[in-house]
């Protein structure tokens, strides 16, 4: 049908053909005739797949206006322009008449109908089961449906296999099932000669036409296309000409005696397509060099005014390049005067960037001179029992925050040397599991304590290298020690070492730590890079300074991770003496004892601060409480242990934990740093002043931003107070008590309040939150049944933090004010109304006059009756 379609097309060239095909699927038919229609077609022609499906949007077209012919296949309205197709029941009839022929009025048939519900199915089975019934010897001894598909046709003849052996022929709806029964039939009854009929005898490799040719199926019965009849229909309802409206068009019966026949018209046809489809391509090519010949001649024409017009302009500019030619050779001796003296300048620019890295090396060296003076006294006075008594837990802080700063600057004095004095390594051949091993056994006090298992796992035995001890220990000290940080309690960390085929160690360092996202692992060796990985902080000089120190070792190192799974770097070194070295004059210089020395660089902030379990469980509990956030272990320690004392002291070492704190707990004051895991400081503050359940909390920030822009920008977040650090701690906690007395005197206006006169709030949703509470109360007095689940469900707070945000900013409870306020109703209507006591008892909500009385004397130390006395006499 399609190539009937585009052959009578092709007599068409300015017609736009768009088609498309459902592939048997109805609901997509009916999606695509709708896209059909908003794109604005002139006409729909359509086979549809089922009639009830199909039959609401071919109306829908046919009502807009739309021509619409329906080919091969009706629906169930006469709504439509036009039909072309066979008549199916006279095919179907056609088909019995031509099976009782050939059985000469005696056997039994099978039939394989189409999919059901479609309306050539319906008609082809209607019309050959009548023409059977005129031969009372023939029975139709099974029916099946195989939808128009070959595989489905063939699993539906298996299921009835032994039907198969007594039939003596089989009808199929069209040649695909035909085809699928004779393969059936071959496979299931090869020695039982049955005739199979089908329906379409179309042409091509794989049609009707050559099945019969080819005897797969004995005869089909010609089912016309129509795609010709379509488009000439299509086209003369274009152009307003008359047509007809029910095109049925003629069939017969395809076998043996005519199939070459209608083979030979097939070809004779795709000929003259052929022929035509060549004509209208050299028409096309004629039109493309005519088209090509005037644009060139348009071309030449423009060039000839251009070339006029720009010779008047040549010479025009002529005459002004000589004026411009001067003042160029002006400009340029200018130009090669500045290049000159900023070849110059730069000179002088190198020398005092190497004499700044000179002295930024040199005051690198000097850190050493003051931190080694530090560090003897400490470690002087941590052997001393009755100081440690007293300051024991201060004196291990200082302890760990100067090995911190010496390897800080270890690592900067290294990183100079390599990066710009290009430091050359002493290697020597050295034991690498030896090596490897020495630097493990350091750092499994550490591991036991958190019980992280560490393991090293060797192919062999003895693997010799050249390496540098004292430069690349420094590599696996700093992994060995990324890896236990990163690792929770309990996890593992392996050392695997290989030897590869071409002449290489590998050398790879895993864990099962929290791990890094592909953006974090792909600058993990950038230059003060640090990945916002959640745990701890580093200067981003280790992971850099490491992939120096193996780059001159002529080795690689790589990374490979995944979040929460766990990281694992690979070095791969050379095996052999790829120095060039004459003589083994080099031996190792390193030993165990060396090793642990300088290993306690990277181990002394591996220590983890002893929790704070010296709390007194009978002691009073504190009257204010205060949330810390800060992903620091040592400084948030530290800051509980001093504000301990007089707080109660919530923690968190994260922006989500911090922020989830903060509304569960509802603090009186809240220490968060600017810059933490999850979410930023300055975020946490904004979240906490525009919520009306935390918007009271003051809310100081810490950060080592010191910028002026970056302190205002705090301060815009809506925080209380900026603090820079190295901050003072007494500084600290006079602001920590300001801000906590200042929040009292405003407890006290509050709570002193009468009237709903304006109260000094200064922030927006603290006042909102007031007047919403007070609201709700004054409009509830005259209700006893009034408690607080009613309060935050009009509100739409929990329980807890309505407590806390009313203890914050009234300093009373919910219950003591909504009895005040009741009291303070009660006083006034007693003074300006004429109410009887009765009538006011009720009106401010209590329950009995009785109850009223005996409330309102334990707080004016009068009775309703005398206050009302008082007040008139």
């Amino acid at each position: 049908m399609l190539d009937e379609m585009k052959m009578e097309l092709s007599l068409h060239p300015d017609a736009q053909f768009i088609y498309t095909d459902a592939d048997g699927n109805s609901k997509r038919q009916v999606e695509q005739v709708k896209k059909m229609l908003d794109d604005g077609i002139d006409l729909l022609i359509i086979s549809p797949n089922e009639a009830q499906p199909l039959t609401g949007v071919v109306e829908q077209a046919y009502n807009k206006g739309i021509p619409v012919i329906v080919i091969d296949r009706k629906t169930s309205s006469e709504l439509y322009t036009a039909y072309v197709g066979a008549n199916n029941y006279q095919l179907g009839k056609m088909a019995g008449e031509y099976v009782g022929s050939v059985l000469k009025g005696r056997g039994n048939v099978i039939e394989v109908m189409g999919l059901p519900g479609s309306s050539p199915a319906i008609e082809r089975q209607r019309g050959f089961g009548e023409a059977l019934s005129k031969f009372n010897n023939i029975h139709i001894i099974a029916q099946v449906y195989g939808d128009w598909l070959k595989a489905n046709a063939q699993k539906q003849l298996e299921m009835i296999q032994p039907a198969l052996k007594n039939a003596d022929a089989i009808f199929a709806h069209n040649d695909v099932m035909a085809q699928g029964t004779r393969e059936v039939l071959n496979r299931l009854e090869p020695q039982h000669k049955i005739k199979v009929f089908g329906v379409d005898a179309s042409p091509g490799n794989s049609g009707g036409l050559q099945m019969v040719a080819a005897k797969t199926i004995d005869a089909s019965m010609l089912y016309p296309t129509g795609g010709k009849e379509a488009i000439t229909t299509a086209f003369r309802i274009l152009n307003k000409e008359s047509f007809t409206r029910q095109n049925i068009l003629q069939s017969l019966v395809i076998d043996s005696t005519n199939v070459q026949l209608m083979k030979l018209q097939w070809n004779k046809i795709n000929s003259q397509q052929k022929d035509i489809e060549r004509q209208q391509s050299l028409l096309q090519e004629q039109r493309e060099v005519y088209n090509s010949q005037e644009l060139v001649l348009n071309i030449i024409v423009i060039t000839l005014v251009l070339a006029i017009v720009f010779g008047g302009l040549a010479f025009y500019s002529l005459m002004e390049n000589r004026k411009i030619n001067k003042s160029l050779e002006a400009k340029n001796n200018e130009i090669l005067s500045q290049r000159n003296q900023l070849i110059e300048m730069s000179a002088r620019a190198e020398a005092a960037t190497e004499a700044k890295l000179n002295f930024f090396t040199n005051i690198s060296h000097e850190f050493r001179t003051p931190l080694t003076l530090i560090l003897s006294p400490v470690e002087d006075m941590m052997r001393n029992e009755k100081l440690n008594i007293v300051a024991g837990k201060n004196l291990k802080l200082i302890h760990k925050n100067i090995f911190r700063l010496l390897r800080l600057v270890n690592q900067l004095i290294d990183y100079r040397k390599i990066e710009y004095d290009k430091q050359q390594i002493n290697a020597s051949p050295n034991n690498l599991i030896e090596f490897v091993r020495d630097i493990l056994d350091s750092f499994n006090h550490n591991a036991q304590k958190r019980n992280i298992n560490i393991s090293l796992s060797s192919s062999e035995k003895n693997i010799t290298v050249w390496f540098d001890v004292n430069m690349l220990d420094k590599v696996f000290f700093n992994l060995v020690s990324n890896a236990l940080k990163f690792t929770k309690d309990n996890g593992h960390i392996e050392l695997s070492i290989t030897v590869t085929d071409n002449d290489n160690v590998e050398i790879t360092v895993s864990d099962n730590g929290i791990g890094m996202e592909p953006e974090e692992a792909e600058h993990v060796f950038d230059q003060f890079y640090q990945a916002d990985n959640g745990n701890a902080k580093g200067s981003g000089l280790g992971l850099s300074l490491s992939k120096e120190i193996i780059g001159i070792h002529h080795g690689t190192i790589a990374v490979r991770s995944k979040k929460w799974q766990g990281t694992a770097f690979t070095i791969t070194l050379p095996l052999g003496n790829p120095y060039k070295y004459t003589t083994e004059k080099n031996t190792r210089t390193g030993n165990a004892d060396a090793i642990d020395e300088r290993a306690k660089i990277y181990i002394t902030d591996l220590e983890q601060a002893e929790p704070n379990n010296n709390a007194d469980h009978f002691e009073t509990p504190k009257e204010q409480s205060i949330l810390i956030i800060e992903d620091n272990a040592d400084l948030l320690n530290y800051l509980n242990d001093k504000l301990g004392a007089d707080y109660e002291i919530f923690t968190a070492d994260n922006g989500h934990q911090g922020l989830s704190e903060a509304f569960e707990k509802v603090p009186d004051l809240i220490i968060s740093d600017v810059v933490l895991p999850g979410i930023s400081g300055k975020a946490i503050t904004e979240s906490l002043k525009t919520d009306m359940r935390t918007s009271h909390i003051p809310v100081i920030l810490l950060t080592a931003q010191a910028s002026m822009e970056q302190q205002i920008d705090g301060i815009r977040s809506m925080a209380d107070y900026y603090m820079v650090k190295p901050f003072n701690f007494d500084q600290l906690l006079a602001t920590i008590k300001n801000l906590i007395k200042n929040r009292v005197i405003l407890k006290e206006h509050f709570s002193s309040e009468v009237s709903h006169g304006k109260m000094p709030v200064s922030k927006t949703l603290d006042k909102k939150f007031l007047n919403d509470f007070a609201g709700i109360v004054e409009q509830n007095l005259a209700n006893e049944n009034l408690n607080v689940d009613d309060i935050c469900k009009t509100i739409g707070i929990s329980r807890v933090q309505l407590y806390r945000k009313v203890k914050a900013l009234l300093g009373c409870s919910i219950t003591d004010y909504i009895l005040n306020r009741r009291l303070k109703k009660a006083k006034y209507l007693l003074v300006h109304e004429s109410y009887s006591i009765s009538e006011i008892t009720y009106m401010v909500g209590f329950a009995s006059p009785n109850y009223f009385s005996t409330v309102f004397k334990a707080k004016y130390n009068c009775t309703p009756s005398e206050f009302k006395r008082k007040q008139h006499s």
